[in-house]
């Protein structure tokens, strides 16, 4: 069996880029996506759902390079890995953890004039995972 995640939306910080005691690179972050929509009396509703983002290997080291908190990317993974915990209003919580295969960079970077869209792509190549 085979599963496929793709999300798209905007990083919640920078990644943070680190290494394993093996040498490996591998980088993180946050990815927030909307859902909106109207409810049955026509107010505006919306819902954010965050993921944890895990990249590996040049692709790591290429979305530590260009991506920025705010900069929206699209995330295809083949591995999501969801956690319960209580919230700070001890309500149960969900975290979800994905694991990159290919990030795309879309929309303009910070900082430019945003002429047109800019898309930049990266594939991982199979690689070990992080143990926790």
């Amino acid at each position: 069996m085979y599963q496929k995640i793709v999300i798209v939306g905007r990083l919640g910080a920078d990644p943070e880029m680190r290494y394993t005691p093996t040498g490996q690179p591998y980088s993180r972050f946050s990815v927030a996506t909307d859902r909106k929509w109207t409810d049955a009396e026509g107010h505006a509703q919306q819902e954010t759902t965050w993921y944890r983002v895990t990249v590996w290997g040049k692709q790591a080291e290429v979305c530590n390079q260009y991506l920025s908190k705010g900069r929206q990317v699209l995330v295809e993974g083949d591995r999501l890995h969801a956690s319960a915990y209580l919230n700070k209003e001890n309500q149960p919580a969900a975290s979800l953890e994905l694991t990159a295969r290919i990030v795309r960079f879309l929309g303009s970077r910070p900082g430019t004039n945003g002429n047109g869209a800019e898309t930049e792509e990266v594939e991982a190549e199979a690689e070990g995972e992080l143990a926790f």
